[in-house]
């Protein structure tokens, strides 16, 4: 039996996830964010951590932006194949869900129409980036992610050859964090995608970025790969804030994706401390 929704219920779902991502950071991010302030050493480092956490009370309190860049909405989309979608468009809809939060919630405005010419301001941060997947069932889950782009410029992505193997990716990922120095506003969670073809692991890296804090990959060859990049991430001792220290991450997630046998595609997609992404079902 076909479940019909209506176009404007996603508009809204959307309009609230985004503004609740942009002034609530996550339970599982406070509470790493307070283990690391008891695991750190530098007495700069633990101010710089203690300052993190009382923004985010500040911004969940006031109901204002957890940063000023209030990145650029990422929306990824389960969508039941028994739904149909009435009432309007589905893409517009998320859209204007978008404009909605950004414009009724005072966030800032950081999308150019046109990223290598004109870049004028669309001035209302649409269009957003969907990734929408077609799977069984009569519901819609939504989750939406407001992606700074100090962290973003940060990401880097690599099509390595297969037998580059665990060294390789690890080097990889150590060399894109090492590179990327303060500049994504440490602590970080790092998503790492493993597999498929460029756009794929690019893909599951975001992904990799949503997965709560504390639940390692399934695979438990995975789950020791993520906490040993994570022990070599914070080995670089470039810290909170960059200013030095034992905390650079919170977290290093890897997903994983299968792919060619000439390949071993890989992308870290760094995230600042400010890791804003919630969701919903319908």
């Amino acid at each position: 039996m076909i479940r019909k929704i209506k176009a404007e219920r996603i508009k809204d779902t959307v309009k609230e996830l985004l503004l609740q991502a942009n002034y609530e950071i996550g339970t599982d991010i406070l509470e790493e964010l307070s283990n690391s302030l008891n695991r750190e050493e530098s007495a700069t480092g633990k101010s710089v951590l203690q300052q993190i956490i009382d923004n985010h009370q500040i911004a969940r309190q006031e109901r204002i932006a957890i940063c000023q860049d209030t990145g650029m909405a990422v929306v990824f989309v389960n969508l039941g194949q028994e739904v149909h979608i009435t009432g309007g468009d589905f893409t517009e809809a998320v859209n204007q869900g978008v404009k909605e939060a950004y414009t009724e919630g005072y966030l800032r405005k950081s999308v150019v129409e046109d990223p290598l010419f004109g870049r004028k301001n669309t001035g209302d941060n649409t269009p957003a980036v969907i990734h929408l997947e077609l799977v069984p069932g009569d519901k819609v889950k939504i989750q939406v992610m407001t992606k700074g782009f100090g962290s973003e410029n940060m990401s880097r992505g690599k099509m390595l050859l297969p037998s580059a193997g665990v060294q390789g990716v690890t080097d990889f990922v150590i060399e894109t964090v090492q590179e990327a120095g303060p500049n994504p506003c440490p602590p970080l969670v790092i998503g790492v995608g493993i597999g498929g073809t460029l756009e794929m692991a690019a893909r599951i890296a975001k992904i990799a970025l949503m997965r709560e804090i504390g639940h390692p990959n399934s695979d438990s060859r995975y789950a020791v790969l993520e906490k040993e990049l994570k022990e070599r991430v914070n080995e670089l001792g470039i810290g909170p804030a960059g200013l030095g220290g034992r905390i650079t991450a919170l977290a290093v997630n890897v997903e994983y994706y299968p792919t060619h046998i000439a390949g071993l595609p890989v992308v870290v997609n760094i995230n600042c401390h400010a890791a804003r992404h919630t969701a919903a079902e319908i």
